[in-house]
């Protein structure tokens, strides 16, 4: 009874976010196998404009988690103490286990010795551990757990006016990618000084209170909430993806390929506001149906899902590539192969004890 009364209360738009953001983070890399080369370069071929049409959205997928964090998680309410405890249980220690799974991974695929498996393992604490890309995001997700407790105070005594005050300047932070195409040092910034005058108000930090935010001020839907949601997220996809396909024609490596694929850019942040506010609100009749179920379970074990997901894309990309020509057809079944057997090794995981040390 108790789980059923907790299944009709939960924000079931929430857990559709997270999904979402799961899969996308799926799709885009399954998408980098077809534009990075070599050394950074750019692939030759139709496969970097078919990752355009298909990843240039799917770039919300990292912002959209941060937004969940900050929507659930700010401001901290219990003691430090508990916090802290419970981030390491269901964050740091899968984290910690993952990055050595890796390690031994690559030695399996011979991609290291034996001797580079164990150092690996060892530099966990310094950077990686090994060179698997998704596991940034963790890093950057403790950095701003670490400061939740700290910005907590402020955010639950904040003024509407003050939280404004603190996203306009944000949002002022997003442009500054594009003026370094003018202007390579702004406000502040030269060789010797990395923390110029917006530096305090960018990141990723923006994104958490953006959602609070939401949560504060737009929890109600209104009738302006849908126009504003499409209009954000079609004029942040035009600006994603137009940028991407026009300086795939001008420029030669992948770094400057995706200038507007940036996280801290004002078009990646559009698309993310738009899709938080218009899918924040979805409400189901019956809660209880089988496809809600489905939904909630893979929301809960998104976590799980992102840390072993890479092992699952590498086996799925070996099968599939060779048996069509056509990235169009290429990346989606890539992708959504992996996010299916991705949930279901991950819900196997979860029926055994203390699976919350591995899979969170």
């Amino acid at each position: 009874m108790d789980k059923q009364l907790a299944l009709s209360k939960r924000n079931h738009g929430l857990d559709i976010l997270r999904v979402l953001a799961c899969y996308m983070v799926i799709q885009v890399h399954a998408g980098e196998f077809y534009y990075i080369g070599n050394g950074g370069m750019i692939l030759e071929g139709c496969g970097p404009l078919w990752v355009d049409i298909y990843n240039s959205l799917c770039r919300t997928a990292v912002p959209l988690f941060v937004m969940l964090s900050g929507y659930f998680l700010l401001p901290v309410k219990e003691p430090m103490k508990d916090f802290f405890r419970r981030r390491t249980v269901r964050v740091v220690v899968p984290f910690i286990i993952w990055c050595a799974l890796y390690a031994i991974y690559q030695y399996f695929r011979g991609q290291a010795d034996l001797a580079t498996t164990g150092l690996n393992i060892l530099k966990i604490g310094i950077n990686f551990g090994v060179e698997i890309g998704h596991l940034w995001y963790i890093y950057m997700l403790i950095g701003l757990y670490l400061f939740a407790p700290i910005i907590s105070p402020w955010i639950a005594n904040a003024s509407r006016k003050s939280m404004q005050f603190y996203l306009c300047i944000w949002a002022l932070s997003l442009f500054v990618p594009y003026i370094h195409l003018i202007f390579p040092e702004f406000l502040g910034e030269c060789f010797w000084n990395h923390t110029p005058l917006l530096y305090y108000f960018s990141g990723f930090l923006g994104y958490m209170i953006l959602a609070v935010y939401i949560k504060k001020y737009m929890s109600q839907r209104k009738k302006w909430h849908l126009p504003v949601s499409l209009l954000c997220i079609i004029a942040g996809y035009l600006v994603t993806a137009g940028g991407y396909a026009t300086r795939l024609k001008t420029v030669i490596l992948v770094p400057d390929l995706e200038l507007t694929w940036g996280f801290e850019t004002i078009n990646v942040a559009l698309m993310s506001f738009g899709l938080f506010l218009l899918i924040k609100d979805i409400r189901f009749k019956n809660p209880f149906s089988a496809p809600v179920k489905i939904i909630t379970d893979i929301s809960k074990l998104s976590y799980g899902i992102y840390l072993i997901h890479i092992m699952v894309l590498n086996f799925y990309f070996e099968i599939f590539n060779p048996v069509w020509d056509s990235v169009g057809l290429k990346l989606p079944c890539i992708a959504i192969s992996t996010f299916i057997t991705s949930y279901l090794l991950i819900k196997l995981l979860s029926l055994f004890p203390r699976s919350k040390y591995i899979i969170g």
